[in-house]
């Protein structure tokens, strides 16, 4: 597990996860008007199906992401490393043991795959307030850590929002002292690591 190259996107996983919902939908439809064109039938089972396609998409991807974490707690409790912290981003689950020097990685678009790679392997690790805009237009809707792995860029939201707040809103200060922690969590797994 440790020794592979980080890969956030499994591209099979996301093309499924698009494209699988709307086969449904088109395959279903096609088949309930030409077997049934005058039934009430024909017209109840494609809505059944988008509203299954809609829940795919708004919970299939969350939950296959949660699974992909939970399989990531036993594999490093396996390992008899420390989870000394956890953080659920909504695009990546990341895991820091500080003791041993590891970190733990999944991916939403690539929840099937689980990582845990020495702490060393991370370039470097930073916060981006997203502060933007000057004067009394100056604030941020997004701050999110970022690390590099293997060269791969990750950013993990710890706030995020469609409306600009100024720099010392309640919500972007939680936000950087959230991305704060982790970096210092990152560089101190970094340290245990050497």
């Amino acid at each position: 597990m440790s020794g592979e190259k980080v890969k956030k996107i499994d591209w099979g996983y996301t093309l499924i996860y698009i494209f699988a919902p709307i086969v449904l939908i088109v395959v279903g439809t096609f088949l309930a008007v030409k077997l049934m064109p005058d039934s009430s039938a024909g017209s109840f089972i494609p809505m059944v199906l988008f509203l299954l396609s809609m829940a795919w998409w708004l919970l299939g991807g969350r939950n296959a992401l949660k699974n992909g974490a939970n399989k990531l707690a036993k594999e490093m409790d396996a390992q008899g490393l420390t989870r000394n912290m956890t953080f659920n981003g909504r695009g990546c689950v990341v895991v820091v043991d500080t003791v041993h020097g590891k970190l733990g990685l999944v991916y939403a678009r690539n929840p099937r795959k689980q990582y845990i790679i020495p702490a060393s392997r991370v370039e470097n690790a930073w916060v981006d307030d997203g502060r933007s805009g000057k004067g009394i237009t100056e604030g941020s809707g997004r701050v999110s850590f970022l690390f590099t792995v293997d060269g791969v860029k990750n950013r993990v939201d710890t706030f995020t929002s469609n409306t600009r707040f100024k720099m010392n809103d309640n919500r972007i200060l939680t936000g950087i002292s959230k991305a704060d922690s982790m970096v210092e969590l990152i560089n101190a797994a970094k340290e245990a690591a050497r």
